[in-house]
């Protein structure tokens, strides 16, 4: 079937493979100023683009190898909306071009996406640990947003929020495009009360209730942010919910969305999350490698509850996770308890 358009873009004339959308380029228009981000200014890379097979491989070919899109054209997988492109299809600025990547091997999650809610508007999910929200990298069919398309038969779901790959609990889709703004709108503006759950180390001699204020910078291609010196940012505030000998089990309340807010302000309160492979230093990969089980270590962080007023109906809405994080198994004498584990 034929994708929604976006951002001025016309319907794709690709479906979706295996729950992912096809990858939409729009092709450098010089006459508005649009150099395609490619270093060249617009006049000089309209003179080299004289078919859009030459731009395809000044674009991708040193990231994938000119062979592949070389075969990749052939095969026209590369598509307008008046058919697939060949080698020569002239240049047209400000067209668009649609193909499918080539999905990498990814072993599957064991563990699954549960549905905690879902009606005509929105799904609400309790994601596992180690499923990425969305495609990104590495991570495509493999990924919660793909993953619900495929099992519900809903083609132009769409998350209304992220949670990192590696935290577990409650995310947010839309079901229909027209009102993902409204519902995307409600976290821009923190209007949605989230709560979450960690275990990390106990320490006496830190004093909570606490609220954490930073500034935090992600900068793109580095695995993690870091705080710096100047107006803050991100805010949390962090409680301590119960102890057991040198571990405690906390209760964190984001007041804003920055990335890896949460894990960065406990270690700041010297509180880092128990198996966090970031902070406070990055994990060597071999000794992740080592790993019988690359499933044994969840991060002890779950995004237990998120609460919000609906922005269509009025109704005041709350959703909790069924998951218990593993490192904090439930006593013998505490009634319920959650899944443990992903």
């Amino acid at each position: 079937m034929a994708r929604r358009a976006g951002r001025g873009a016309p319907a794709a004339p690709l479906g979706q493979r295996q729950g992912v959308d096809p990858v939409r380029v729009r092709l450098p228009d010089p006459a508005d100023g649009d150099s395609g981000g490619n270093g060249n200014n617009g006049t000089a890379g309209r003179a080299a683009w004289t078919t859009i097979g030459g731009y395809l491989l000044e674009r991708y070919g040193a990231a994938v190898g000119r062979e592949r899109i070389e075969a990749m054209l052939a095969a026209g997988r590369f598509v307008t909306v008046d058919g697939p492109v060949g080698a020569l299809t002239p240049y047209a600025p400000g067209a668009w071009v649609w193909f499918h990547r080539d999905f990498p091997p990814e072993p599957t999650v064991p563990f699954p996406v549960e549905v905690l809610h879902r009606d005509e508007r929105i799904v609400v999910a309790d994601k596992p640990h180690f499923l990425a929200t969305t495609p990104r990298g590495r991570h495509v069919t493999e990924t919660a947003l793909a993953r619900l398309r495929r099992e519900l038969d809903l083609p132009l779901l769409s998350p209304a929020h992220r949670l990192d790959r590696l935290t577990a609990g409650v995310v947010l889709f839309v079901v229909r495009p027209e009102d993902r703004g409204a519902y995307q709108t409600l976290f821009r503006d923190r209007r949605v009360r989230k709560e979450y759950e960690a275990v990390a180390p106990y320490d006496p001699a830190v004093a909570l209730p606490a609220t954490v204020r930073s500034r935090i910078v992600k900068e793109r291609g580095q695995m993690a942010a870091r705080e710096v010196p100047g107006p803050y940012n991100a805010e949390s505030v962090v409680e301590l919910l119960a102890r057991r000998g040198g571990l405690g089990r906390y209760l964190l309340r984001p007041l804003t969305g920055r990335t890896h807010q949460l894990r960065l302000h406990m270690q700041a309160l010297g509180l880092p999350l128990l198996n966090d492979p970031i902070y406070p230093e990055v994990w060597a990969e071999a000794a992740a490698e080592e790993d019988a089980d690359p499933y044994a270590r969840p991060l002890q962080l779950l995004a237990r509850t998120l609460e919000f007023t609906d922005p269509l109906t009025g109704r005041e809405l709350r959703f909790a996770s069924a998951r218990r994080l593993s490192a904090w198994p439930p006593d013998a004498d505490e009634p319920g308890g959650g899944r443990t584990g992903g």
